[in-house]
């Protein structure tokens, strides 16, 4: 196996919140124990519904926000702490894509100007080399000339997720995080912003962690998919092995959720309820409160990863069988 260009290890992030001013302070397990490996020029698809840990895992893998516990690796090395000079050196080679394309771009610059920042930044070439790598970078996105000159507002929303594209090649990253990068834009837009990605993935070798709650986008990005449910991984395989044959109910939940020519909507598996409050997670299996299958195993002992297949591991007592645990990133 190609050794991975990002490791994390076991990642658990806690946030503490408090119920009014004399409330008691409650921990929140946003991520819990967390393992994922990602090869290089691969894409690994994280899905889960809203609340899940995915936006969370996506920043501690950048290293943009600190794990409580585990660690992230890249390119077999430990994250530099941030703020120091190696921490700052690696920037340019990790980047991250922003659900809302207004919202990660500078109102007041011009998008040549925004494209051409991380070059300043990081110090990549002169000032005539900069301005012929921001020409590049906006033919390699599919914008022309003169976008370069508009500002973000000028700009429709696909166009403004391209150019948030271009700034995030401009220092040519090796490992790029995409959190809902199409969630907020039109769905004839969403499909020219997918098959661009898909494009320069595949002429750039880039490694992507996509995350997103939207399954066909997923299926159609990714090699392998991991699924999340409250904070957990709890299905990791083949994208396609995964789609056609779910192993986990939460997952068999999803994709009958997700449309699909010649499939009845009679098909489709409801999940009763909301998933569980972070802060008060029901005992045993997480999913258990909402799962039409639950044993009385399943109140009381959580789940681990195992293999249930030759690529495909489940957190599940209904399919997985009596193996030894094994690590998420396998």
């Amino acid at each position: 196996m190609t050794a991975p260009l990002i490791e994390a290890r076991a990642l658990v992030r806690v946030y503490h919140s408090r119920q009014g001013l004399f409330g008691a302070a409650r921990a929140l397990r946003a991520v819990d124990g967390v393992s994922l490996a990602i090869a290089p020029g691969e894409t690994l698809g994280l899905v889960g519904e809203s609340g899940s840990g995915k936006s969370t895992t996506g920043r501690m893998v950048l290293g943009l926000e600190p794990p409580d516990a585990g660690s992230v690796h890249f390119a077999g090395e430990p994250l530099p702490p941030p703020g120091t000079p190696p921490w700052r050196a690696l920037r340019a080679r990790v980047q991250m894509i922003f659900q809302d394309p207004l919202g990660a771009l500078d109102r007041r610059l011009t998008i040549a100007d925004q494209i051409a920042e991380p070059l300043e930044i990081h110090r990549r070439g002169d000032q005539p080399a900069r301005a012929e790598r921001v020409r590049e970078l906006m033919r390699q996105v599919g914008l022309s000339a003169d976008h370069g000159a508009r500002y973000p507002h000028e700009l429709s929303g696909g166009q403004r997720q391209r150019a948030v594209l271009a700034r995030a090649l401009a220092t040519a990253p090796e490992f790029l995080v995409c959190d809902e990068p199409v969630s907020a834009l039109d769905v004839s837009i969403q499909a020219q912003v997918v098959n661009l990605l898909i494009d320069l993935q595949a002429s750039l070798k880039l490694a992507m962690l996509f995350i997103s709650h939207d399954l066909r986008v997923v299926r159609q990005v990714s090699a392998r998919v991991a699924v999340m449910y409250l904070g957990r991984i709890v299905e990791l395989g083949d994208a396609d092995d995964l789609f056609a044959t779910p192993a986990h109910p939460y997952t068999r939940a999803l994709v009958s959720a997700s449309p699909a020519p010649g499939r009845r909507s009679a098909t489709r598996i409801v999940l009763a309820g909301d998933p569980p409050d972070p802060a008060a997670r029901p005992s045993g299996c997480a999913f258990h409160p909402r799962c039409a299958h639950a044993l009385p195993r399943c109140r009381g002992e959580t789940p681990v990863l195992v293999n249930v297949a030759p690529g495909r591991s489940a957190a599940c007592h209904l399919v997985t069988p009596a193996h030894a645990p094994i690590d998420a990133a396998a």
